[in-house]
């Protein structure tokens, strides 16, 4: 079992500090954990878990007492919230409580999954490796979603941009053109007729008011929809068949679920329980439907190759090899290939995208612009030849 520390930490709060100045989110003077309570409803940066979990891992390696390892983190931590935290739960577990009862107890820093590793990290006196491998964990699902996040950046970014650019020319450089070719009394093209009436609406009252009130509206339907079951489970199926990206977002969440998967059955937690934590830890409904279904067809008697198979979203490549490590008895250390086979696989799906994308967002941009500035000049070529 892990040693937490018996001897009882005297508690910084007896002293009461002068808290620091802030001044419109700015912080005037140096500030401490101690100038904060613990608060079950803090949310903290997937980073500085990553940082907590290593640390507290080399603590316990080292044969510093948990409960004043973690008093030594509260004092050093960047998050100051987050420290005040910490020192609540040192103060905890130096009262006898055990780490997972502690850690529960602030349920939207440390997820149900994380809870139940270090549970049985407890129950098998191998904390200080699972403090380890949830540290892993934890660094290849940011890694992931780093690579997600990277990928989308650049079109959005661009897109943005040519919209930017598309709305400053209708604006302020069309009008100035719709004036001259009404003193001119030419006959205007279709092609232009389009952009100055489209230039009209763009520059009227109407869509000023209106389409924040529009894009206000969407947001709110979508969220409302999303915050469904039914909503959600459709949307994320949407999601999912997107070109490109839904085969991203597939692999990157079988990828996760995997290396989820494999740290808890390595940890000694039972199939359908480890199943059951994958669901918590998901975030495409889809794949929670599809174990769902897993674990009522385990509870059967069926395995879990079979059940992964009655899915139309698990690849068939996942089916086969988990079936190969239920025959060969090595289970988790398959589901561990599974893993890292899908986060090369999302990385060089994130390579080839980038590079597919950067042609098409530059296609696209030309496109918006060129036809803005082309159906402008469709009237002086006409006059011109017309002179001619």
């Amino acid at each position: 079992m892990a040693e937490y520390g018996s001897v009882p930490i005297v508690s910084k709060k007896i002293t009461k500090r002068s808290p620091p100045l802030v001044i419109f989110g700015v912080t005037f003077g140096e500030s401490s954990y101690l100038d904060f309570e613990p608060d079950t409803k803090l949310k903290v940066k997937q980073d500085d878990l990553l940082v907590f979990f290593r640390q507290m891992s080399v603590m316990l390696k080292s044969g510093v007492p948990l409960a004043q390892g973690l008093e030594l983190l509260a004092e050093n931590m960047t998050n100051k919230k987050f420290g005040a935290c910490i020192f609540d739960i040192s103060r905890k577990l130096s009262g006898g409580e055990d780490l997972s009862s502690c850690l529960s107890s602030y349920p939207r820093i440390f997820a149900p999954i994380t809870v139940g590793l270090i549970e049985a990290g407890e129950a098998g006196g191998i904390l200080s490796q699972v403090l380890e491998r949830l540290a892993l964990l934890l660094e290849a699902q940011s890694k992931i979603k780093g690579q997600i996040t990277g990928a989308l950046i650049y079109p959005i970014a661009v897109l943005v941009l040519a919209v930017t650019i598309s709305l400053a020319l209708l604006i302020f450089i069309v009008p100035t053109f719709d004036e001259m070719f009404k003193s001119m009394g030419a006959e205007l093209p279709a092609l232009t007729g389009l952009m100055l009436s489209l230039s009209r609406v763009v520059t009227s009252l109407g869509f000023f008011v209106g389409a924040p009130i529009i894009g206000f509206i969407l947001i709110y339907l979508f969220k409302t929809s999303y915050s469904t079951k039914p909503g959600r489970l459709f949307i994320d199926k949407l999601f999912l068949k997107i070109p490109l990206f839904g085969d991203l977002l597939l692999k990157s969440e079988i990828a996760s679920m995997s290396d989820t998967l494999s740290t808890l059955i390595n940890s000694g937690i039972s199939l359908v329980e480890a199943i059951e934590r994958c669901i918590n830890a998901s975030n495409n409904a889809v794949i929670k439907e599809a174990l769902t279904r897993s674990i009522s067809l385990i509870t059967q008697g069926q395995e879990l190759s079979f059940a992964f198979s009655t899915s139309k979203v698990m690849p068939k490549l996942l089916v086969s090899m988990v079936k190969i490590g239920e025959e060969t008895g090595a289970l988790s250390f398959m589901l561990e290939n599974i893993a890292n086979f899908y986060k090369r696989e999302v990385e060089e799906a994130v390579t080839v995208l980038t590079k597919a994308m950067e042609p098409t967002v530059i296609f696209v941009v030309a496109a918006i612009v060129g036809t803005i500035v082309i159906s402008l000049y469709l009237p002086m070529f006409d006059l011109i030849n017309q002179m001619g």
